[in-house]
């Protein structure tokens, strides 16, 4: 925890060093906050790091893998793109429209030509690799440790993971779904660890970390799909009989409209939504009003020096209270994702009284 304190205000001091440097120049140009942190909170193609005094970008480079219906396949590194300002063989990152911040294809008229499938390793798949690679990591280990010391207390990465386990089976899985909870008992701890890593993962600003994969709608949008793809394969008659018949409600409230039909049906479509829409929202709230005090030690740096100096440690504390308070919001919101995916489990599993 101390390296990871340390690594974080290094990061973030080096934001405040920058921001004084800029105070200095003698062109000042007016700071664009919006940019500044919906540009480090979205997808994109190279992993920005920082842009010196000079207006040059410290990036660094990902891979661009395109096929294109009219030249077949491509592939090169974003670096070609010289941070999304040039063209390279036909393609460029488009600054706006509706396909702002993706790469396009354009004839020698300048047309943009339909067909281009999108392949690339932008910073939320390098992020979603590493989720990837951590969970194995973690998981192998503790099932590594727990196989050759199966009648010992937990030690080493089993005792973190162990704890977790046991509290999603039994205050879960089991207190939610009820007896038939062991079918569903994979994809929670999935689901719950994969969120929790991504998160945690997301918080330490160096890369390849830092890059706020569960703050991206996509990414939330399918783990919300997978958790709506269960539910419609394990739903039983009992489920969908509810849903269209509505057992319990007086038949002359059905008409002359079955309102309650439509309001499930409705509900269903809605669950997956509110999980995609609830995670994103409040995973990308933290990065930016982590980055929001962040970027005040440049507005005041761009005032004056004096004033860059006195607003960064203030912006500093207050930045790092965020994060820290980011580390229980990454578990709360995994733990939220899970619950309610358990809750959606049990009401279509549930038996027809």
């Amino acid at each position: 925890m101390r390296t990871f304190f340390i690594k974080i205000l290094l990061v973030l001091v080096s934001f405040g060093i920058v921001s004084n440097t800029l105070a200095k120049s003698e062109e000042k140009k007016e700071l664009d906050v919006k940019n500044v942190i919906f540009s480090h909170i979205v997808n994109d193609y190279s992993w920005h790091i920082l842009t010196t005094p000079s207006g040059t970008h410290v990036t660094i480079p990902l891979p661009v893998i395109l096929y294109s219906q009219n030249t077949g396949f491509h592939v090169f590194m974003s670096s070609k793109f010289h941070h999304g300002h040039e063209a390279y063989k036909g393609f460029e990152i488009a600054h706006e429209g509706p396909l702002a911040g993706r790469i396009i294809e354009k004839d020698a008229q300048g047309n943009i030509q339909q067909g281009l499938i999108d392949l690339s390793i932008t910073k939320v798949v390098v992020g979603l690799f590493l989720t990837v690679a951590l969970l194995l990591l973690v998981f192998l280990k503790a099932a590594k440790i727990a196989k050759r010391s199966p009648n010992t207390p937990p030690k080493g990465i089993l005792s973190f993971v162990e704890p977790l386990i046991l509290f999603i089976r039994d205050d879960i899985a089991k207190a939610v779904i009820g007896k038939n909870y062991y079918k569903f008992m994979p994809y929670l701890l999935t689901i719950f660890f994969f969120i929790f890593i991504t998160n945690l993962s997301g918080l330490i600003p160096i890369p390849p970390f830092g890059s706020n994969v569960t703050g991206n709608i996509t990414v939330t949008a399918s783990l919300a799909l997978m958790t709506f793809t269960v539910l419609m394969i394990k739903a039983n008659k009992g489920y969908w009989q509810h849903i269209f018949n509505a057992p319990g409600v007086p038949w002359w409230l059905k008409l002359p409209l079955p309102l309650m039909p439509i309001v499930e049906v409705v509900g269903v479509f809605t669950k997956p939504i509110i999980l995609a829409v609830r995670l994103f929202a409040n995973m990308s709230a933290g990065h930016i009003v982590v980055l929001a005090f962040i970027t005040l030690i440049f507005v005041f740096g761009n005032l004056s020096v004096t004033a860059g100096y006195a607003a960064s440690p203030l912006s500093l504390v207050f930045a790092m209270f965020i994060i820290f308070l980011d580390i229980l919001v990454s578990f709360i919101q995994a733990f939220v994702f899970t619950l309610l995916s358990a809750i959606y489990f049990g009401m279509a599993s549930e038996e027809h009284h």
